[in-house]
């Protein structure tokens, strides 16, 4: 693909679908829209960091994204960013959406982190990074899917911030000097941060987020690709669609095949033990819905779930997309 300025547009943006959009059209109408240059090929830039070991020394790691080469768009050029059916970004430019977000969220001036959480936000802000992210995403997801993808991905910035440069056993005035770069224009909040009445409020919330840290037993093995990514991707290689169960056993696998800890491994073997049971009742009970067996093994295996949340469906989808309007 040659650029009208008679260079070639650089690999890794080629790895994307890059739409034509229309200014005399509205942004999210893909009838206005001609595809430019597409690939297949998952790729996203990031600069390398120095991350310390458990013993003490260090290794080079991935550090932020950057995305340098989503700058080289065109102002009329986007990146298509299509959904599945439950509304959730999937492709590969789903992860450059979702790495964009990142950025966003790690820039002070769009999304300040003097507010204690996202719904404090002001509305501005949160409209001003929205209009950001369409500046270089032609979005099929929904604005409020968005908002609450960029609000998780501020907190997480908070989070980091907090654990690299605030909670370490040295003097306020050290924490003052060792502020990363942008971050000396919250002097103010983290004095505020250092005072009794702050800190009451400030380590309740975080010791529950931190015991239900505790009681997680295992992690997915996703990586940086959303559930609804990995989804699509098997279900494009396999041709069937991709229940719950069957999510759960490929993001908590190893490259190995094996399971990723023993509690995963126990997990899957009682899953497998009801779903034997399950269908061994359905081939003689009319009566059990063979739609409904996956949510009934979740729910057996590991409890009731959240309300209003779907295990290992990933973000944005809610009991009654998922299952009908007969969810409980």
């Amino acid at each position: 693909m040659v650029k009208p300025n008679g260079k070639m547009r650089r690999r890794k943006l080629r790895d994307l679908t890059i739409v034509q959009n229309n200014p005399n059209s509205e942004e999210g109408n893909s009838e206005q829209q001609t595809v430019v240059g597409s690939s297949s090929v998952p790729e996203t830039l990031h600069e390398t960091a120095e991350v310390q070991t458990e013993t003490g020394g260090t290794r080079r790691g991935r550090g932020r994204t950057l995305l340098t080469n989503l700058y080289d768009l065109n102002p009329t050029e986007r990146v298509k960013v299509r959904r599945n059916s439950h509304g959730q970004p999937i492709g590969t430019e789903a992860r450059a959406l979702a790495g964009y977000l990142g950025i966003l969220a790690r820039n002070a001036n769009i999304l300040p982190i003097n507010y204690e959480s996202w719904h404090h936000m002001p509305d501005n802000n949160k409209n001003q990074a929205l209009d950001n992210i369409k500046e270089r995403f032609a979005l099929e997801v929904v604005d409020d899917y968005i908002k609450k993808a960029l609000g998780k991905t501020w907190r997480d910035h908070k989070s980091t911030l907090k654990k690299e440069y605030f909670k370490k056993d040295i003097s306020l005035e050290e924490k003052l000097r060792n502020a990363p770069p942008g971050m000396l224009r919250y002097r103010g909040k983290m004095q505020l941060d250092s005072g009794i009445q702050k800190k009451e409020r400030y380590y309740d919330r975080e010791l529950v987020g931190t015991s239900s840290r505790q009681k997680q037993k295992f992690t997915h093995t996703a990586r940086s690709r959303s559930f609804a990514c990995v989804a699509e991707a098997e279900e494009v290689s396999s041709g069937q669609k991709v229940g719950c169960l069957q999510l759960f056993d490929i993001t908590h696998r190893k490259k190995d095949g094996s399971p990723m800890t023993s509690e995963a491994g126990e997990i899957m073997e009682k899953i497998k033990q009801k779903k034997a049971e399950y269908e061994a009742a359905a081939s003689t009970d009319s009566s059990v819905n063979l739609e409904e067996i996956d949510n009934r093994i979740i729910i057996d295996v590991l409890g009731p779930e959240r309300y209003g949340r779907v295990r290992f469906q990933g973000s944005g989808i809610t009991p009654t997309q998922y299952f009908g309007s007969s969810s409980q």
